[in-house]
């Protein structure tokens, strides 16, 4: 008799256990891929928002490469009777703002192209260093700006500049 009242027991609990389970995963299932659908429109929302904002530091760091390239920086900052040294001083304080004007941008985009953001900046200040040395005293602001644009000419290189927009452009383009 105890037998029959506990197998009457399991015939009633066992299949109410398993609808409980079942309703139990299926539910979990549905709120899971219910949630996961809110945190991807979260995301999207937030990319919509950051997407311009995005946009804006890279044509600032766009800008700012533009401004610091040799061409650029020497036709905005030489001043007629200039010596090379007050030439040099005003290259380099004027790279330095450009920069610290920016460095927020840095937030917006990837750390290896922040990096050879940085990096070209140090680069053209050593050049702009470099070239300010090997001239006399006496030397003008225009023997500096021919000396910095010759360096350029005689390594044929490409400008330090076009490689960093280079790869500003590529990671734009990753975003699209």
């Amino acid at each position: 008799m105890a037998w029959t009242v506990f197998l009457e027991i399991l015939k009633f609990t066992i299949p109410s256990l398993i609808t409980f389970l079942t309703a139990y995963f299926v539910l979990k299932s549905f709120l899971q891929a219910d949630l996961e659908k809110k945190q991807l429109e979260v995301r999207i929302d937030n990319f919509k928002a950051a997407l311009p904002i995005r946009l804006q530091a890279y044509e600032r760091l766009a800008l700012f490469l533009e401004r610091i390239s040799p061409n650029s920086l020497i036709h905005r900052v030489v001043k007629p009777g200039m010596n090379a040294r007050d030439m040099q001083l005003s290259l380099i304080s004027n790279i330095r703002l450009e920069f610290e004007h920016n460095l927020a941008q840095q937030i917006y985009v990837s750390a290896p192209t922040w990096n050879q953001i940085v990096q070209v900046k140090e680069e053209i200040v050593s050049i702009v260093n470099r070239c300010a040395v090997d001239l006399p005293e006496s030397a003008s602001g225009k023997d500096l700006s021919r000396r910095i644009l010759e360096y350029f000419i005689n390594n044929e290189q490409s400008m330090p500049t076009q490689k960093a927009l280079d790869t500003l452009k590529n990671e734009v383009k990753k975003i699209y």
